[in-house]
């Protein structure tokens, strides 16, 4: 809520209350389930009855799974946004800034934050460990909370200036693969050719091994970027990729040696220093390895404007509403890892490292594109083929969105219990056969998947130079749609 309302006060014109009235009104009125929504109702019905009745009770109105266009509504959710929007209109008379911050204040120092910390810290929840555990957080937690506005992470490829955030999020392993990749000639190998997606599968087992070696909170962790970015460093790692398909987790030296627990081969015995798992190559379902419920959105306005967000946490699925309020909270302390020496472990305060990862492009210091995905840990692998499609392929939008992807599941998962899977590799089913075969020949060990799969990307793109907006959406997976107006 605070991210919102510091990127309403800082950026946008109008009052909280004229922001969030769409929102109240989808909530209050409803909106018509759609089959997506009415599949995953289907697929929890027993999970919700059994273990969150809180979430049963709001989704399964007259405990019925509720059907493909029958209105659903959620008034406690609207109820809530009512009273930010009260605290702000009692705020009269000040500054526009001034009743943003009551409205925020709303959320975060009153009835809503009581509520919230009385029913996690009274609500026992089975969560992934098959043990039931309250919450952590507290009131004084939320009471004191603010967003941070921070610098972000950036580097430069063929003009182009690529922006991401920091190493709380996942996002800096995108402009690692940039500078992997930026020396070699991808258009002349050819798009989704053997020699192209080997190359690029390689690249991102060396930007991932890097992540689970130092990436964490940089409030907290240090993370020498520096030299995870510099071009001698990205020159070395360029020449670790051979012709056949790495086993190994090969994180960098950054300066002070390899840590202990990012040099291992993540088929090794001894993988318990990793803090992950490995699962024998016939048991993975790929098809069905990313479920969740990310979002992504982009936006960007005529004056140059340009707004991504993944904002996703709500995990509907493995976190109870909250009586009364209408949603749940957040479960991504999970991607927090409990070994006290590594990076990413556990802390009062601290931001685990999430795989949200929105992506704004700038070309001379002016606004040129916004991109992202749902997608868990493949989020920036998807992403970067996206971006290579457009900037080194030259393709317009929807073709750069529609074309197959491949993406790498050879190191840990960001979720527990982290499994890994050596050598994997998942390839959109319309990859052709012959490309498939030529990458098993290079030692990778391919899953296909559906056809149209590999998250759901987006991006937007302004032309200044003919002032046009021009945006797209893959048609893959869950509900997405590009709007002009």
């Amino acid at each position: 809520v605070d991210t919102w309302a510091t990127a309403v006060a800082r950026y946008g014109k109008l009052s909280f209350s004229a922001v969030l009235e769409p929102a109240i009104r989808l909530a209050q009125d409803g909106f018509p389930v759609y089959e997506r929504l009415r599949e995953s109702l289907i697929s929890s019905f027993d999970k919700f009855n059994e273990l969150y009745p809180t979430t049963a009770e709001l989704y399964y109105p007259g405990g019925q799974v509720p059907d493909v266009g029958e209105i659903w509504r959620n008034p406690d959710f609207a109820g809530v946004l009512k009273m930010m929007c009260k605290a702000e209109d009692g705020a009269a008379g000040k500054s526009r800034i001034s009743g943003i911050e009551a409205a925020r204040d709303a959320f975060y120092k009153g009835p809503i934050a009581e509520r919230i910390v009385e029913f996690i810290t009274s609500n026992p929840v089975e969560d992934a460990s098959g043990s039931a555990h309250t919450g952590l957080i507290s009131y004084e937690d939320m009471s004191q909370w603010h967003a941070t506005v921070e610098e972000p992470l950036t580097y430069d490829y063929k003009g182009l200036t690529v922006h991401k955030c920091p190493s709380w999020t996942q996002g800096p392993v995108f402009l690692q693969q940039l500078a992997i990749l930026k020396d070699f000639d991808l258009t002349m190998m050819g798009h989704n050719s053997i020699e192209y997606l080997h190359t690029y599968i390689e690249s991102a087992k060396l930007a991932f091994a890097d992540r689970e070696a130092y990436y964490g909170d940089p409030v907290f962790d240090q993370v020498p970027f520096e030299v995870l970015l510099s071009e001698g460093y990205n020159r070395n790692r360029r020449t670790l990729i051979g012709d056949k398909a790495s086993m190994n987790m090969r994180a960098g030296d950054a300066g002070n040696g390899v840590p202990a627990y990012a040099a291992l081969n993540v088929a090794d015995d001894n993988r318990q220093a990793l803090g992950i798992t490995a699962r024998p190559v016939n048991d993975l379902g790929l098809g069905h390895a990313h479920v969740g419920d990310t979002t992504h959105l982009d936006a960007i306005d005529i004056e140059g404007n340009m707004v991504a967000a993944t904002p996703s946490g709500g995990w509907i699925g493995t976190s109870p509403v909250i009586k009364g309020l209408g949603f749940p909270i957040g479960t991504r302390a999970q991607m927090f890892y409990l070994n006290p020496q590594r990076p990413n472990a556990l802390a009062g305060h601290k931001r685990p490292r999430a795989t949200l990862t929105p992506s704004l492009v700038t070309e001379d210091g002016a606004p040129h594109m916004v991109f992202g995905t749902p997608g868990g840990d493949m989020q920036d692998q998807v992403t970067l083929q996206f971006f290579l499609n457009y900037v080194d392929f030259g393709m317009n939008i929807q073709e750069a969105l529609d074309a197959p992807t491949v993406f790498s599941v050879h190191f840990p998962s960001s979720f527990y219990p982290r499994e890994a899977y050596p050598g994997h590799m998942a390839a959109d089913a319309r990859i052709p056969s012959e490309v498939i075969e030529g990458l098993k020949e290079r030692g990778h060990i391919v899953d296909n998947t559906e056809e149209w799969s590999g998250g759901k990307p987006m991006g937007i793109r302004l032309h200044r130079d003919k002032g046009v907006i021009a945006g797209g959406v893959a048609p893959k997976g869950n509900i997405g749609y590009a709007l002009g107006w």
